[in-house]
């Protein structure tokens, strides 16, 4: 374009085929790329997660998936919301002096807060978008609902950081936030839920400058700490395949010799009759494993019991 304008070509502007979105170049973005693919694996975990408590709370099936991960304006966020929405305020309380504690905020869209709340209460989960502030008793039916909504995100976070989220309060006022400045800057995750034919939108906001300073920290020492944990998991798969093995019931036999006999000797054998087999008394006897020879030894007595002493290991894969 700039080689266009160089040149005297009218630079093209607003065509369909590319997509265009405004950058400010006085407020830069506080979250690389490469920590939004972060926060992209973390909240698709909790979307699977969210899935599947809310099918389990609700006896319906219900699908959540993660539509983006994204770096908004707060004022952009809210200006969106209706004037009374469902909303959690949270804290990731992470167990670090350095760091201050996460605030996030979960916001529930009213289709399916009403959705849940008629199917907690007895009814077939049928949507109400009534434009009114909620009641005590619907307050205190999601209260339940968003802390365990809260308290779901501690499993996609500790891969990377420790967190002990913890629902600090409801707020069912979309402009009575105060502890967030209008201007500051939010990554949002935002995640489809179907419930029956209700389709509506989750989002979690957590502040770029507070989320930024954990993943600087956190982002060296989470690579490390997933390289080691890989190695430590396989060591503790492979002692834990020994362990198992060593504690298995396996028969071992002692083959003194083989011989061949008519049926007829066999059916008049008595007592104190020798059976030639074919070997010296001083040779090695087989020991038989699975069907299969792993060693040979010596025939003795051990503890006045009849015993072999292994002398060679017959197997090379053993």
């Amino acid at each position: 374009m700039l080689s266009g304008i160089s040149a005297g070509e009218a630079p093209v502007v607003g065509t369909t085929e590319i997509a265009v979105r405004d950058y400010d170049f006085r407020s830069p973005k506080k979250l690389t790329k490469e920590r939004l693919k972060v926060l992209n694996n973390i909240f698709d975990n909790y979307a699977r997660l969210l899935s599947s408590y809310y099918t389990g709370l609700l006896r319906l099936y219900c699908k959540v998936s993660l539509v983006s991960v994204e770096e908004q304006k707060y004022y952009e966020f809210n200006n969106a919301l209706p004037d009374y929405v469902m909303m959690g305020l949270a804290e990731l309380e992470i167990n670090d002096e350095e760091i201050e504690d996460v605030s996030a905020i979960v916001q529930l869209s009213n289709s399916i807060t009403y959705t849940m709340i008629d199917r907690l209460l007895g009814g077939r989960g049928n949507s109400d978008e009534a434009d009114r502030d909620f009641t005590e008793i619907e307050i205190s039916v999601m209260r339940g609902i968003v802390s365990s909504m809260v308290n779901l995100l501690q499993e996609p976070w500790e891969n990377y950081v420790n967190v002990r989220p913890k629902l600090a309060k409801i707020e069912t006022n979309a402009r009575a936030i105060s502890s967030i400045g209008y201007d500051d800057a939010m990554a949002i995750a935002m995640m489809d839920v179907h419930i029956n034919d209700v389709k509506a939108i989750v989002s979690v906001c957590i502040p770029a400058l507070e989320l930024d300073s954990v993943m600087q920290k956190y982002a060296t020492f989470s690579a490390k700490g997933a390289r080691k944990s890989g190695v430590s998991k396989e060591e503790e798969r492979r002692e834990n395949i020994i362990t198992t093995l060593s504690q298995s019931l396996l028969n071992v036999t002692a083959v003194l010799g083989e011989t061949n006999l008519d049926m007829l000797d066999i059916m008049n054998l008595q007592t104190g009759d020798i059976i030639p087999l074919g070997k010296g008394i001083d040779s090695n006897i087989e020991l038989n494993i699975g069907g299969k020879t792993w060693f040979d030894g010596k025939l003795g007595i051990f503890n006045n019991q009849k015993a072999i002493k292994i002398e060679n290991v017959l197997r090379s894969d053993l």
